[in-house]
């Protein structure tokens, strides 16, 4: 006989919890591995766009972060041809250079001592979004992760390779976890990399649905307190750890040579 369908939604929500904390944990995969999965992740997902865009994680060292080698796509890293640079841009290792653009990345680990992870791509439907000069809008329950937590830098700076890039997109962003860039593309960030290749996923079909609907109808708004709700039952580290795995495996199937050794997620 059931016994917990009297139990309030606070019950509810903190036995779930409870139980992804207890049933999904660390994939035990290193920086390197991650960072090449959520290379491919981010390919097979929409955010090819040639050689534009990058994704960096820090490295052990202050000052250091891991990003891919310039010249290659996201569907060609593997965790061995990842480069380790420092906020110069100077490679510590690896043989090759990193994309210039990623200056601005520098900027956001410097002034953002959460964020140990970084995507930006140039995505199908959030450079359309963002060619229309709007703002993203979250109506649906999916991508409220993104509820109120996503930026909008309206006004294009130019190429992303001088430190005055740097400043205004660092900026721009604040303490939110994703922006907007009109007319250019996406950002996310994370506090792990399993948090910032969720939210680039969610990104893109968020972008893909508001066009969607302001192509149908007038896009409605979702109540902010069920929103904010939403936001943080969908944002909890569980979460993105299982999100991230179930991504992953998939990625595996199709790129079992981004990785070295077994993996079993």
């Amino acid at each position: 006989m059931a016994k917990t369908l009297q139990d309030s939604k606070d019950v509810l929500v903190e036995r779930a919890q409870r139980q992804m904390g207890d049933h999904f944990g660390d994939s035990g995969l290193t920086t390197r591995q991650k960072l090449a999965l959520t290379c491919r992740i981010a390919f097979d997902g929409g955010h090819d766009s040639g050689l534009a865009g990058q994704i960096s994680a820090r490295g052990r060292e202050p000052g250091t972060y891991l990003t891919q080698r310039l010249g290659l796509g996201f569907d060609e890293i593997t965790e061995d041809n990842l480069l380790l640079v420092d906020e110069d841009l100077q490679v510590l290792e690896g043989e090759g250079m990193p994309n210039p653009a990623n200056r601005f990345h520098s900027w956001i680990y410097r002034v953002r001592e959460d964020v140990n992870c970084i995507i930006h791509t140039h995505s199908l439907h959030t450079a359309a979004l963002a060619m229309l000069e709007v703002p993203l809008v979250v109506s649906q329950m999916d991508t409220t992760p993104l509820y109120d937590d996503c930026a909008f830098l309206k006004d294009w700076p130019g190429i992303p390779v001088g430190n005055e890039e740097g400043e205004i997109i660092s900026a721009a962003l604040g303490d939110k976890r994703a922006i907007l860039l009109a007319h250019h593309g996406q950002l996310v960030t994370g506090g792990t990399i399993e948090e910032a290749c969720t939210l680039a996923m969610l990104i893109e079909r968020a972008a893909r649905l508001q066009l969607l609907a302001m192509a149908a109808g007038t896009v409605q708004p979702l109540d902010p307190a069920l929103a904010r709700e939403a936001h943080d039952w969908t944002s909890t580290d569980r979460r993105n750890k299982a999100n991230f795995a179930y991504y992953a495996r998939r990625a595996l199937r199709d790129h079992p040579d981004c990785v070295t050794g077994e993996v079993r997620l």
